[in-house]
């Protein structure tokens, strides 16, 4: 018995598009597991590493002093009010275009991501000691950057091709900012926010190949010039950010460290770049796998 592509309405027959091959979802979230395990080795076993997340931390209380106490309480609502707008979200694209599997995958791995920080946070062990002055209780992953991130992730998976990569854009500016928000209020440092950042990243890959998979007939590439939301920009841009930030980040270390004790802000600006880099960068990973794979099978 011959199976045949159903016909369009004018009649002609579509191509019968292939399978989403499983094999960049998996590299995805290996290396994200990989940026989790070298996070914690190097910010926390090492001394250099721990100094420099350490010394962050201290220097946060400076701008702490200098934003003032009323807007450091709004920084401390950002991770909240991200899951209230992801909500708000997910449940109008759910409702509007009947995404019920997207939505159970997405939220399934927002879930996921936020019990696996606090499972992760409480089966580490305290912090060793190697030479640095700090507190021993193992704070890493940031709770607070793991809901804001995942909450972005959410939906960014739920919302169609045409609009990934500007609710990627968005939605990992807020986690930046957010993650910022935990450093400067003292609440984490900026390793525990990248350690949060990947473990979001783990989720997504492994949520994005069954989003596509089970929702075929709305995960359709247009072009990038179809929709103001799926223009290039939104990509170059976080790419933009992040290598700006990486080389700011490198030239501000290599410039403080043959005089830290003398630095008040200069650990803080490069924890800042740290996340940054981080959350652009994984923004613009997500964006160009999902949006290849997604190009490649409509174009078959």
């Amino acid at each position: 018995m011959r199976s045949h592509a159903p016909p369009s309405r004018r009649g002609r027959r579509l191509p019968r598009r292939g399978p989403i091959s499983a094999v960049p979802f998996i590299t995805g979230a290996v290396v994200s597991l990989a940026g989790l395990i070298a996070t914690y080795y190097f910010f926390v076993k090492s001394t250099t590493g721990q100094f420099m997340d350490e010394s962050a931390l201290v220097q946060a209380k400076v701008v702490q002093g200098f934003i003032g106490a009323a807007v450091s309480q709004v920084l401390d609502y950002l991770p909240a009010t991200s899951v209230v707008i992801a909500a708000v979200v997910v449940l109008f694209v759910t409702l509007a275009r009947r995404r019920w599997k997207a939505a159970g995958i997405a939220l399934a791995a927002m879930a996921a991501a936020n019990l696996s920080t606090q499972l992760i946070k409480v089966g580490l062990p305290d912090r060793p000691f190697v030479g640095v002055p700090t507190l021993s209780l193992n704070s890493l992953p940031s709770g607070h950057s793991t809901l804001a991130a995942s909450a972005a992730a959410a939906v960014f998976l739920v919302v169609s091709p045409r609009w990934r990569p500007a609710a990627a854009f968005v939605g990992g500016s807020y986690a930046v900012i957010a993650g910022i928000a935990t450093l400067i209020n003292q609440w984490h440092r900026p390793a525990d926010v990248v350690a949060a950042f990947f473990i979001v990243a783990f989720w997504t890959c492994a949520a994005a190949l069954p989003v596509l998979r089970t929702g075929r007939s709305w995960n359709v590439w247009l072009g990038s010039g179809q929709h103001w939301a799926s223009r290039r920009w939104w990509t170059g841009l976080a790419a933009f950010v992040a290598v700006v930030a990486a080389a700011s980040t490198a030239l501000l270390l290599r410039a403080v460290f043959p005089h830290a004790q003398e630095s008040t802000l200069g650990f803080f600006l490069a924890g800042v770049g740290l996340i940054v880099v981080a959350g652009y960068g994984l923004t613009v990973l997500g964006t160009l796998l999902l949006t290849q794979q997604v190009r490649r099978r409509s174009a078959r």
